[in-house]
């Protein structure tokens, strides 16, 4: 097994036979409509299918196919999986589908994971998101964050708004991701992707590099550090369009790690800066749909006098009210407002609101009184035909 670990691989003597049958893994993982492909030394492969870790076939990888897998994938990047122990990167699978990609040691082996890209990049509405993202797409200045746990389709929502951009504006976008994933063709837009490792050293020295390079609009992959934080604020400040994720549940949690990224005598200025700057937040869970599938219910912060007010003053905990109580004139929505609204069209089932509920109580009496109202009315409707008759 040592010997295998060897940094330098002879690509030669490679027969990319574990990649013929990692590709019919994925295919059956794209048939089967599922996001994630786990294949683990010692185990079968596995795939999340809505959502859910289920068997795709009952082969087993030896350790020794695991590290011949990895030798085909990557190639002369070998030597920095066994100096990392990890490696991001891009497999393309056909004309149709790219898969974000991590292969990593583990106490067994190595272990890959692949994430479907569809080579089509889906539309603003056909991810059912909510319209005001349009509002969003038409912004010439400020920051735009989308955040949410890992796998709850944050970078397919960002895609889709440089997407509409794309089409819709004569702009130059810079991107700086890690790895790329969706792949933009020039529209009215210029386009240009960078990657991390590949065509720039890390995200602070891109972001830094790209207020150089004539942007109108910056997508930045993750906000993973101070230094990046603060180079996209400045961005975001000398008038640029900002677009970024983060792994945080919704915007109360969003603004606070923000700030508390910097030190105690740095905060009030950076709360100055978010309350000028910060033009939304889309936080996103994704919910198991009617007809098996995944939709996203999406909490909605945007800018507005009272939430300035409230990242002025560090009055975090009073940013749901507002959201909630902005839903008719801002446009803005809790993930409570979200679930009911799913479930008002018929999207989602009661049980998967409540289980996804913030305040489930709440939801529930929502529910309730939608459910009361809509029998009062077909009992109403009932006897109206009735006495027609």
């Amino acid at each position: 097994m040592n010997s295998m670990l060897n940094t330098e691989v002879d690509v030669k003597s490679l027969t990319f036979e574990m990649t013929k049958r990692l590709k019919v893994y994925l295919a059956k993982l794209v048939e089967r409509k599922g996001s994630d492909l786990h294949i683990k030394s010692g185990a079968t492969i596995k795939g999340r299918i809505f959502g859910e870790i289920v068997e795709i076939s009952n082969d087993i990888i030896s350790k020794e196919d695991s590290l011949i897998l990895a030798k085909e994938l990557l190639r002369n990047r070998f030597g920095e999986l066994v100096k990392q122990k990890s490696v991001d990167f891009t497999f393309k699978l056909n004309d149709n589908y790219n898969f974000r990609a991590n292969i990593f040691f583990q106490m067994d082996g190595v272990s890959c994971v692949f994430r479907t890209i569809p080579a089509k990049i889906p539309s603003v509405k056909s991810l059912r998101l909510p319209n005001v993202i349009y509002d969003f797409c038409s912004l010439n200045r400020g920051l735009v964050l989308v955040t949410g746990p890992t796998g709850s389709g944050k970078t397919t929502t960002l895609a889709s708004m440089i997407n509409e951009i794309n089409h819709r504006r004569s702009k130059h976008i810079i991107t700086i991701e890690d790895p790329i994933e969706f792949i933009f063709k020039d529209q009215k837009c210029i386009v240009n992707q960078r990657a991390i490792g590949q065509d720039a050293l890390n995200f602070s020295d891109a972001l830094r590099a790209a207020l150089r390079e004539d942007p109108d609009i910056i997508l930045v992959g993750e906000l993973r550090d101070m230094e990046t934080i603060e180079t996209a604020i400045h961005a975001a400040e000398t008038g640029h369009l900002v677009l970024s994720t983060l792994h945080t549940m919704d915007a109360k949690e969003t603004i606070n790690r923000l700030v508390n990224m910097f030190p105690g005598n740095e905060q009030n200025r950076i709360k100055l800066s978010l309350a000028s700057v910060l033009q939304g937040v889309l936080s996103q869970r994704l919910v198991k749909r009617v007809d098996r599938g995944r939709v996203a219910a999406v909490e909605i912060l945007v800018r507005n006098a009272r939430i300035e007010s409230l990242i002025l003053e560090g009055r975090e905990n009073e940013i749901v009210d507002a959201i909630k109580d902005g839903k008719g004139t801002y446009k803005t929505q809790t993930f409570d407002q979200a679930l009911f609204d799913l479930y008002r069209l018929g999207i989602i089932e009661k049980k998967e609101a409540y289980l996804n509920a913030t305040n489930r109580n709440d939801l529930k009496l929502q529910i309730d009184m939608l459910e009361d109202s809509n029998g009062e009315s077909s009992e109403f409707s009932i006897g109206i035909k009735k006495a027609v008759r």
